[in-house]
Parts: C-alpha cells; sequence; structure tokens
C-alpha cells in the first residue's frame, strides 16, 4: 500500500488526520506487545503533571513494546538501513492531552549507538543504547548503565480476527506525548489499524530496577503484529506550567 493510500484510510482514527503536510515515514515491525496493568500512585511518579493518565475501566496500564524500526527517513530523502534500520524497545503508557489520546514514554531503546544519537537530536524522545538481538522466536536486550534486561522467548498464534475494546485501547493510538525540562512535545501520527495475532511466551525475563515497583509479575495481556507503516508529523511544543525561562 502507497503512503497516499495510508493517509487516505481515516475511517478507524478518533480524529482528523492532520492538514500539513507529514514530516517523517517509518515501520514498525514484528512487534512483541506486553501489557500490564499498574498502579495509578506509583505511575504518577513518571509522568509530568501536564498529562493526564489515561484508564481503562478505572486503571492505567503500562506495555512493553519490542520491535524492529525500518525505513525510518524525512519525507524527501531515502532512508540509509545502517542508521534507519535498528530493533527497538519502548515502555510507554497512556495519557490524554489537548482532547487526544496519546502515549508516553518511560524508556526508549535502541539497538544502534548511532541511530539513537540521530533518533534523539531530531525529535528529543529519550533513546538511549542497549546491546539488543532478535531471532525468529526470541528478544533480548542488555544495557549495562541502567543494569536493565530483558529476555522474551514466544511463538507466534493466530490472527484474532475480533480484536476487544482493550486490544484497540492499548494499540490505536495517534498521538505522542514527551517532555523535556522546558516543554512538553506533541507529535501526531498515522498508520491503518494494527493486525494483532496471539502470542505464547515460552519464557520472560524483565529486570529494570527503576521499574520494579512499577511493573510487577507477568503481563495481564500480551500481542504480536506483523506491523504498520506509520506517516509522523513534526512535533509541536508547549511550554511546562511554572517553568522558569531564568
Amino acid at each position: 500500500m502507497t503512503i497516499q493510500e495510508i493517509l487516505n484510510t481515516t475511517e478507524h482514527r478518533p480524529w482528523k488526520i492532520p492538514t500539513e503536510s507529514w514530516k517523517f515515514y517509518q515501520e514498525w515491525n514484528n512487534a512483541i506487545f506486553l501489557h500490564w496493568q499498574v498502579e495509578l500512585s506509583e505511575l504518577e511518579k513518571f509522568v509530568p503533571k501536564e498529562l493526564e493518565i489515561d484508564l481503562f475501566d478505572g486503571k492505567p496500564w503500562i506495555s512493553v513494546v519490542a520491535f524492529t524500526m525500518e525505513k525510518i527517513r524525512p519525507k524527501n530523502l531515502p532512508s540509509f538501513p545502517p542508521i534507519s534500520d535498528f530493533d527497538e524497545i519502548n515502555i510507554r503508557t497512556y495519557v490524554k492531552s489537548n482532547n487526544k489520546t496519546g502515549v508516553y514514554f518511560l524508556s526508549i531503546e535502541g539497538g544502534k549507538s548511532l541511530s539513537c544519537k540521530i533518533a534523539k537530536g531530531m525529535s528529543e524522545l529519550p533513546y538511549r543504547f542497549s546491546e539488543i538481538k532478535r531471532t525468529e522466536n526470541q528478544y533480548e536486550s542488555s544495557n549495562s548503565e541502567f543494569n536493565d534486561k530483558l529476555d522474551i522467548q514466544f511463538s507466534i498464534g493466530k490472527r484474532i480476527t475480533e480484536k476487544t475494546e482493550l486490544d484497540k485501547w492499548l494499540t490505536e493510538r495517534y498521538a505522542l506525548f514527551q517532555d523535556t525540562e522546558e516543554s512538553i512535545n506533541e507529535f501526531e501520527i498515522h498508520h491503518l489499524e494494527w493486525t494483532v495475532n496471539e502470542i505464547d511466551l515460552r519464557n520472560l525475563d524483565f529486570n529494570y530496577p527503576r521499574f520494579d515497583k512499577l511493573i510487577k509479575n507477568k503481563p495481564n495481556k500480551l500481542q504480536y503484529s506483523e506491523g504498520v507503516k506509520v506517516v509522523a508529523w513534526g512535533k509541536n511544543s508547549k511550554e511546562k506550567t511554572g517553568y522558569n525561562k531564568t
């Protein structure tokens, strides 16, 4: 499907697509979703007060998404695989702002150091480098600076033809909100609706010390997707409440 065909397919979106021209193209492929229901009091410690934590049936959620980023590029330039293709892990929660529902990243890791530096410099997203290795049925990462480790061993199950409201709530997000010291940045994105498969965990070793009070026990929900083709717009920044430039 062409980018224009993707842009023309909007009936699944909760609000209209932006009118201005998109800025970036990327693909999020072979994605593993691990979802935890968490305690609001713990999650509030990680989310800036300018963002409202989104709830499903009164409960907040955290997701670990491990996938392969491919073909990321500015609108008018080709992708360059040594930089544009890399494995990525993000830990995200779900928020509301400006009458939009989106995601907020607690952590983003990339498997190529240079790719992380470029992505962080262009987007201000909190990318950091981790050693990541993936095979057909295993996804591993480690970060010695943070003492983080992830090992997912899995097999892919059948396609889910009728997604639940929770399935959609956890995946169909078309905005990203991220904070810097001075501001809250908003990014609009667009893609087709995620296709989702069942996934069977053979082993999960999740050890992120700074989240040990937030993410506990086994995931409450698992998903796998072949991926989506994504168009993204530039960031809109709003100064943080009470930020003093001096």
